[in-house]
């Protein structure tokens, strides 16, 4: 019996039911047909946050904001991180300018945070800047 898992696609944020063995590259969405597993790093809003919050896929979300230099810093290390590893997790960016009520509710305090959720709930946090090799050491 094959596997099945929920993907929510990086483009429309629409939900994929697929086999667990399936992902890869050739992996496209049902409803904007754009790869499920691109390896890009996706800039989201609340609503977009909730469908990957509640996909099987695990998340590392990095909270940043424009102004903020060590953000700035660490996006190339996050983006990075996030093509090495397209089949583990997905990387997503919230920025705390345009989604304060998020960060709030997770209790950023500090930027960048990056947090790893798995099955809908924070399991790690880490605050500041990491290289592409601690960031997917601290995820594994």
């Amino acid at each position: 019996m094959d596997e099945k898992m929920i993907v929510a696609c990086p483009s429309c944020h629409k939900k994929n039911r697929i086999a667990s063995d399936k992902k890869d590259s050739a992996a496209i969405c049902g409803h904007c047909k754009a790869a499920l597993f691109s390896g890009e790093v996706v800039a989201v809003n609340s609503d977009q946050f909730r469908a990957h919050q509640s996909a099987d896929l695990p998340l590392v979300v990095d909270f940043w904001a424009s102004w903020c230099g060590p953000c700035q810093q660490y996006g190339p290390h996050f983006e990075q991180a996030a093509k090495q590893m397209p089949f583990a997790a997905r990387f997503l960016k919230i920025s705390t300018e345009t989604e304060p009520h998020l960060a709030q509710q997770y209790a950023v305090r500090s930027i960048p945070t990056t947090l790893l959720i798995k099955n809908g709930q924070e399991v790690a946090r880490q605050a500041g800047v990491m290289s592409a090799a601690q960031l997917k050491q601290w995820i594994i």
